[in-house]
């Protein structure tokens, strides 16, 4: 039959399905039979055949109907998983229902009188035979879950058949054993199975229907309690799936191996379509969906370096009962996390590969999902964290998520990116390594807007944090502490910044020490106190390389003297917040010498209009996100959580002030004029006697001098003599004793969970477009917004 014809008779079928008032029975077959036997259609087929209307008509008017079209479609997927689908026909059919349950399934979740139905068992929708008629008869859900599973390991099907005569050759689907079907080399397994372009295609197929079960968390408002887990999620990674492990495996071996250079040679994704990429980009977000799993609340596995021949590390405690995160956790040979780390690396350098090569490999679009696996990757394994800090590899992760954050800072769609891309440094910079690393010369040229510098790593974050901070949109705001707080944490690591850099930190001080700017928010004298932080932790444990950042200081030395004698009588505050009012920009680029960008980059463009975006809920402050540890002389940490935190030093919230969360924080828009924060002098006072500034005075004090007597005797305006003088000066014995380093490391919590939560499903509504599954229904975790 013609695919015309086919289509013409499943879209009878499907206006038979909405017009008909009467309950048809689940075994009339002849009727049920038109929308999968002898149909070809397309994914796209279905959609376009199945309008959201008629889904929703049928919802309303015929409940009984949709309900046993469900049933009779999780009943056929069923069957096919039973018999192993040896012929053409039987494939056609599970592909048919796989795309039927994709397109009904979120009309099903966007109603929650039916958010119960899949849960419960159908009564007696006769099996047919009536023997087995209540063999504990599953949900529905755990049905449908189960059929998926066995599916995506199918001989002949989705996986390549082990058998080799074709004499009674029917693999039996229940002895099988799937460790010995894993789709990709990589993790746990050695062998890489011939490329497959149809198992491919119907993996995705596949995929897509499970990632549509577990979608139903789009449908519930973000709320403390949706920290629950996912009933699908909770089902399909438990030991009631026997492929668990082999399809958690599959799915992490083949993003970690998939190369979109096209087997090395450039330009040759142009001959050959890959077809990989969509499967790939699949896994990637199935594997993410089953991985939401809140560790603030629950034990995860100890590291207790005890090592076993099987690629999954023997837990003591037996850990979560989520598989996929149990069995993540306890990943621990070398080899395995060389193989993630390269291949996470390799696909999030892509995008930047385009940009001096532009189409030589194919340019993928996935990188927030690979972002947010790295994430759970390094949160839930401990071992693997290590391993990434343990080599420069660190770096090939690094350079991408700066030109990811460097690129998106103007675009209000990409704020999630963002965010997701300074959470991962910051629960970098927790470790004392990564600080070490950042040494490392920078001399990959990627094109980025960015001035020219030439110096080491750290100075490319500092650089790009810089214009973050100066040229980012205002809803970026929030993560000006994280920023900073990534630069305190590295800072007593960093052996030499350069000129550029040394500006740049010195800009942010002037900027973020304006009187208007101190006063006219709450918690804007944090980033003060962050900054002098770097300043005292560099002059403290890394002076004699960085002659550059002492000339800096020397050079802008009003700026601490400024803060140091900072007015706290009523007039002065009243004039200073005047001023504000003058001022609309926050941050100027003025005093900082821009210098001309990289060559080859273009500026970072804002959204264009329209583009869809999905909205996020709030982050938690940066006192919630990390936890103070203090560095003692053996490089060990030590909590200093315990005690009371209103002793923190920066000055915390005076008492009784409620700590808002971050939005409310700095509105430092222009609509805020002055309405809802009242500086008062004893506010300032609290916080300006805990200014970190006696280091810096006694460095100005003992070299100013100095530096003035050259310029006098020698009649100087040349700076290399200037710096030649400090390169060689020291300070030892002359400053106060070093202070403590102090570092605040990420801590896991719900705040953060939930905030992952919202993204990842907002990342994957907006990327699955063809078909466009989720689109036009009533998603509640989340709000679609247009720019």
């Amino acid at each position: 039959m013609g695919s015309a014809d086919s289509k013409l008779n499943f879209r009878k079928a499907v206006i038979q399905l909405t017009t008909k008032t009467q309950p048809v029975e689940a075994t009339d077959d002849a009727f049920w039979d038109q929308f999968w036997a002898d149909t070809a259609t397309s994914v796209q087929d279905v959609f376009a055949l199945v309008p959201a209307a008629e889904i929703r008509a049928v919802r309303e008017e015929s409940p009984s109907n949709l309900a046993t079209l469900c049933y009779k479609a999780v009943e056929k997927l069923v069957q096919g998983a039973e018999s192993g689908c040896h012929s053409e026909k039987e494939k056609q059919v599970v592909l048919n229902c796989s795309r039927l349950l994709t397109r009904v399934l979120p009309y099903i979740f966007e109603d929650p009188d039916w958010r119960g139905f899949f849960w419960s068992t159908v009564p007696g929708a006769g099996r047919g035979g009536g023997e087995e008629e209540d063999e504990n008869a599953r949900p529905l859900a755990e049905s449908l879950l189960l059929a998926i599973a066995d599916l995506l390991f199918c001989p002949d099907f989705t996986v390549q058949s082990h058998r080799r005569n074709n004499v009674d050759s029917a693999e039996d689907v229940h002895s099988l054993d799937s460790c010995e079907y894993i789709w990709e080399a990589g993790v746990g397994f050695a062998h890489s199975p011939q490329p497959n372009y149809i198992h491919d295609m119907n993996r995705m197929e596949l995929l897509k229907l499970l990632l549509t079960c577990f979608s139903e968390a789009m449908y519930l408002p973000p709320s403390p309690e949706s920290g629950s887990p996912n009933p699908w999620v909770q089902f399909f990674c438990s030991t009631e799936n026997r492929h668990a492990l082999p399809l958690f495996t599959s799915l992490l071996n083949t993003v970690c191996a998939y190369d979109p250079v096209g087997y090395g040679i450039p330009y040759n994704h142009l001959l050959f379509s890959d077809y990989r990429e969509p499967l790939v980009e699949e896994a990637a977000q199935v594997l993410i969906v089953t991985l939401d799993h809140d560790s603030a609340t629950s034990t995860t596995p100890t590291v207790d370096g005890t090592t076993t021949g099987t690629a999954m590390d023997d837990a003591d405690p037996p850990g979560p009962e989520n598989l996929f995160v149990n069995y993540l956790s306890r990943i621990h040979r070398e080899e395995d996390f060389q193989f993630i780390l390269k291949g996470i690396a390799r696909l999030l350098s892509n995008p930047l590969l385009q940009t001096y090569l532009p189409n030589s490999t194919k340019k993928i679009q996935f990188h927030q999902e690979l972002l947010v696996l790295f994430w759970k990757l390094c949160d839930f394994n401990k071992k693997f964290l290590f391993f990434v800090l343990k080599s420069s590899d660190v770096l090939d992760i690094l350079v991408p998520i700066l030109y990811f954050l460097n690129d998106a800072r103007a675009d209000q769609s990409r704020v999630g990116l963002m965010h997701i891309g300074v959470f991962i440094l910051l629960l970098l910079s927790g470790e004392r390594n990564f600080g070490v690393r950042l040494n490392k010369p920078y001399s990959v040229r990627v094109p980025m807007d960015i001035p020219v510098f030439t110096g080491t790593h750290a100075d490319l974050l500092i650089v790009v944090f810089h214009k973050i901070i100066t040229s980012g949109h205002q809803r970026l705001q929030p993560l000006f502490d994280c920023l900073l707080t990534i630069v305190v944490n590295v800072s007593p690591y960093l052996k030499s910044l350069s000129m550029v850099t040394a500006n740049k930190l010195l800009h942010l001080l002037e900027a973020f020490s304006t009187t208007w700017f101190l006063f006219s928010a709450s918690q804007n004298h944090h980033l003060v106190f962050f900054l002098l932080e770097v300043f005292n932790n560099i002059i403290q444990y890394q002076f004699d390389g960085n002659s550059n950042l002492v000339y800096a200081i020397i050079r802008k030395r009003g700026v601490f003297h400024q803060l140091a004698n900072l007015p706290t009588d009523p007039p002065s505050i009243h004039k200073a917040l005047q001023r504000r009012r003058k001022t609309p920009e926050p941050l100027s680029r003025a005093g900082s010498q821009e210098g001309a960008s990289m060559e080859g980059s273009r500026p970072a463009a804002p959204a264009e209009p329209g583009t869809l975006k999905t909205s996020l809920v709030a982050t938690p402050g940066i006192d919630k996100l990390t936890e103070k540890s203090q560095v003692s002389e053996d490089g060990t940490l030590r909590s200093l959580e315990p005690e009371s935190q209103s002793s923190s030093v920066e000055g915390s919230p005076s008492e009784g002030e409620p700590s808002q969360t971050w939005r409310e924080q700095r509105r430092l828009s222009n609509a805020s004029t002055g309405g809802q924060w009242n500086p008062t002098s004893d506010w300032i006072l609290s916080w300006k006697s805990k200014l970190p500034l006696q280091t810096i005075m006694r460095l100005l004090q003992v070299l100013v001098p100095q530096v003035e007597k050259i310029c006098i005797d020698k009649g100087l305006t040349d700076e290399s003599e200037i710096l030649r003088f400090l390169q060689h000066g020291t300070l030892v014995g002359l400053l106060p004793v070093p202070h403590p380093i102090l570092i605040r490391k990420y801590q896991a919590n719900s705040g953060t969970a939930m905030w992952f939560r919202t993204y990842m499903w907002g990342v994957i509504y907006l990327r699955n477009v063809d078909p466009p599954i989720w689109y036009d229904t009533d998603v509640k975790l989340f709000e679609i917004q247009r720019v």
